[in-house]
Order: C-alpha cells, then sequence, then structure tokens
C-alpha cells in the first residue's frame, strides 16, 4: 500500500495540550476488563497519559499477559516506563510466576481502588477514576477529568471506556515499542503472512469472530463464513489488475472450502501472533471487535470493522484506528 493510500485512509485525530503536572504522579489500573485486546487497549491509553505527562503506570491487571510481551515480561509491576534495573520479584526464580498465578496483586489493587473511592482517607492525595456517567465513553483530556488528578499523587483507575486517541496517534511509536511481542510470537506473525506476500501485491486480513458472538448481543456481529467470503471478493474487485491474498484468522477451524476462487491464508494456534499477523496485512477487516482495533493500531493499518450482514465492503470507508469509539 502507498503512502497515498495510508495517509488517505488514516482518521484526523487532535492531539489535545494537556497540562504538564509540577509533581509526577503514579497511575494504577485496577479493573480487569475482558481478554487480551480489551487490556492491552485500557493499558495503552494510560501509557499514551504518561508518556504525555511524565506520569508512572503500574497494571496488575495485565499480568494474565505480561509474559508474552517485550515491556513487560521481565517488568513483575508492568510498569510504564520501564524500570532501568529488574525487581527481585524477577530476579527470584519462581516468586514472579506465582505472584502472576495467584493475581495476588492485582486483587490487592483492586480493593484498594474501592476502598480509596469508598473512604478517602488520604484525601485529594490519592483519586478514583472511573468513566464520567452518562457517557458513551470519556476523554482523559477532559477538563473535569484533569482537574481531578491535579491534587492527587495517585491515581486509582476503575474502568474500561476510557481514552486519549490524540495521545495514541502522538505517542504510537512507543507505545508498539513496549508492546511488542515476544520473539516467539513475532516469528509466527510474520511466517504467517510472508508467504501470502510472495502471492500476492495486496495481503487483506479478515478476523472472523463465531465463537461468543453466536450469542453476545443477540448474535448482531456473528456472520456466516460465506459471507466474509462475499466481503472478501467485493474488496478484491477494487483492486483491479492486481493480485490479492487473504489472511483469515477464526476463533474456530476455517476451511479453504468456505472461500472458493481466493487466495487464503490461516491463523496461527496463538491469538497473540494472530493479532499481530493481521497488524502486518495491508487492509484489516472484521465484526466490531477490538481485537482488529488492536491490530490496526499496532500495524498502522487501515480497519473496517463491519456492522451487517447487509453493509457493503468499501475501500474509502477503511480507517486506521487509534484505539477510540467503534
Amino acid at each position: 500500500m502507498t503512502n497515498a493510500e495510508t495517509a488517505a485512509a488514516t482518521r484526523s485525530v487532535t492531539t489535545p495540550a494537556l497540562p504538564c503536572f509540577e509533581k509526577q504522579k503514579l497511575f494504577s489500573i485496577g479493573l480487569r476488563c475482558g481478554r487480551l485486546a480489551n487490556r492491552l487497549i485500557i493499558f495503552a491509553n494510560f501509557v499514551a497519559l504518561a508518556e504525555e505527562q511524565g506520569h508512572r503506570l503500574i497494571n496488575f491487571t495485565f499480568h494474565t499477559y505480561s509474559e508474552l510481551f517485550e515491556g513487560t515480561h521481565e517488568n513483575i509491576y508492568c510498569r510504564y516506563p520501564r524500570p532501568r534495573r529488574r525487581s527481585w520479584l524477577d530476579v527470584v526464580p519462581g516468586v514472579a510466576a506465582a505472584f502472576r498465578k495467584t493475581r495476588i496483586l492485582y486483587h490487592l489493587t483492586r480493593y484498594t481502588c474501592l476502598l480509596n473511592e469508598r473512604f478517602p482517607i488520604l484525601g485529594d492525595a490519592a483519586v478514583t477514576l472511573r468513566e464520567l456517567p452518562g457517557r458513551h465513553g470519556t476523554l482523559l483530556d477532559e477538563p473535569e477529568y484533569q482537574e481531578k488528578i491535579r491534587p492527587a499523587r495517585i491515581v486509582f483507575v476503575y474502568g474500561w471506556r476510557l481514552r486519549s486517541p490524540g495521545l495514541m496517534k502522538k505517542h504510537g511509536d512507543k507505545i508498539r515499542a513496549y508492546f511488542r511481542p515476544i520473539q516467539k510470537f513475532e516469528t509466527a506473525s510474520r511466517n504467517a503472512i510472508d508467504p501470502l506476500r510472495r502471492a500476492a501485491d495486496v495481503v487483506i486480513g479478515v478476523h472472523i469472530r463465531h465463537g461468543d458472538y453466536r450469542g453476545w448481543k443477540g448474535g448482531k456481529y456473528f456472520f456466516p463464513a460465506a459471507r466474509y467470503a462475499g466481503w472478501m471478493r467485493e474488496l478484491a474487485e477494487q483492486f483491479p489488475g492486481r493480485k490479492i491474498a487473504f489472511f483469515v484468522c477464526s476463533d474456530e477451524p476455517r476451511s479453504a472450502d468456505e472461500f472458493p476462487g481466493l487466495t487464503v491464508g490461516f491463523g496461527t494456534d496463538s491469538p497473540v501472533s494472530d493479532v499481530y499477523a493481521l497488524a502486518r496485512c495491508d487492509y484489516i477487516l472484521g465484526p466490531k471487535s477490538t481485537f482488529s482495533q488492536w491490530a490496526s493500531f499496532y500495524g498502522e493499518k487501515p480497519l473496517l470493522h463491519v456492522h451487517g450482514i447487509g453493509e457493503p465492503a468499501k475501500l474509502e470507508d477503511f480507517r486506521v484506528s487509534y484505539l477510540d469509539w467503534d
């Protein structure tokens, strides 16, 4: 894909001018939100805020996945910025693994978040952040939020729909470096896409989510494989004279027979290498999902979320995600 195509597909995101506080703050995320992509997204948004304002961040809710990423696999506190020296908890064999398995640090943080909200014995020095009521989502640069955290030294985060897309775009390179997968998954993602690159001019990633989507929101975003094949043909027709290949990843086994007449490669045996393989594609298509949102952000590749079975797949509707709300 050319630079012009990428620029045309990228959403315009305004970077907010946030205040620089006199005192560095410690942010601590205390609410686990869903699975891999959800936790990456909430973590990344606060990494962006910490980078912008010079704060520190710890996130015990990420322990389930911490060993899979360069920034966290030897970082028991899941701290940002990464510590210059490893904690003794990481150095002593078995200790870090035990803490991750028991989730004791997460549970302590979670209950501290809630207790601080109900019994603020530290006054303004420690605050608990939630989404603003009555909103679809809350921007971290909103004046109300910035004013609330101004006097605090410790900020507990107990919410999910908290975003800062402008800062995600501004500090994207540092965020991507922190969440680079460990070599095992980096290699698997590359091996999934390289053969398709050799066979085609354009590689389009397709995320088929079935499993839990059969029942989620009454099956609103559950689409049969035949409909995905239809969207894939629609996209191929928009690249006249060019060879198109598709990388298909799914939470259920898929077969080439479901995509007749199309050049198709299939996902790996891991959600981590799948999402980073999607990030290596030129375009990404799928149902509404944070999984494909993360792939779009990480790879800076245009994404189209299809919201209905009758919705067409048009190239002009693809946009790079900066992890705001779909």
